[in-house]
């Protein structure tokens, strides 16, 4: 007997399949804006990282070469990435803040509340890289006297809870963590 159709259990099954890998192929559409800011201002401070391995400020014949270091500064609930090559005031001036591979924006005034809603940021108020990548926190006096010696954290608070950057000294390798 020559068949030419399929059973009804085999229609079953199959759309029993379908469905199932429909299901795991499916996006995770929950929006996170604490993991979201949170991996925003870790990939920036990597960056920040590699812009200063890759543009070496290290001039022995200035005595103030240090302060030209890559930076980012935190103030309040924004954040800014950049050199301060032009007035060595430690504030950003134009043409000196990072621009976004991404976007071709500069990093700077980056305000995670009005983003993410990140109520808080508690952290140092900068943190600079020299050209071998190693951390540098608030510096303010010489290049010698600021460099991490011990995890520096970065918390940021969310309605939704805590997340914490860690900044390893000497590698500066930065991991983040959800308590």
């Amino acid at each position: 007997m020559k068949r030419s159709a399929f059973t009804m259990l085999e229609l079953v099954f199959v759309i029993i399949v379908i469905g199932i890998l429909a299901v795991l192929a499916m996006p995770n559409f929950n929006r996170h804006p604490l993991q979201e800011a949170t991996e925003q201002l870790a990939s920036h401070i990597r960056y920040t990282q590699h812009l200063a391995m890759i543009d070496d400020k290290f001039d022995p014949a200035d005595a103030n070469w240090w302060k030209r270091k890559w930076q980012l500064k935190i103030t309040g609930t924004s954040y800014d990435v950049f050199s301060d090559s032009v007035t060595i005031n430690g504030t950003v001036d134009a043409g000196e803040a990072a621009i976004d591979p991404l976007t071709k924006a500069p990093i700077s005034a980056i305000n995670l509340a009005d983003k993410y809603g990140i109520t808080a940021i508690t952290a140092p108020a900068t943190l600079a890289f020299d050209n071998m990548g190693r951390p540098y926190d608030d510096f303010t006096t010489d290049v010698y006297t600021d460099i991490v010696t011990a995890d520096t954290n970065i918390t940021l608070t969310h309605d939704d809870g805590t997340a914490i950057i860690t900044i390893r000294p000497e590698t500066g390798y930065v991991s983040v963590t959800y308590p």
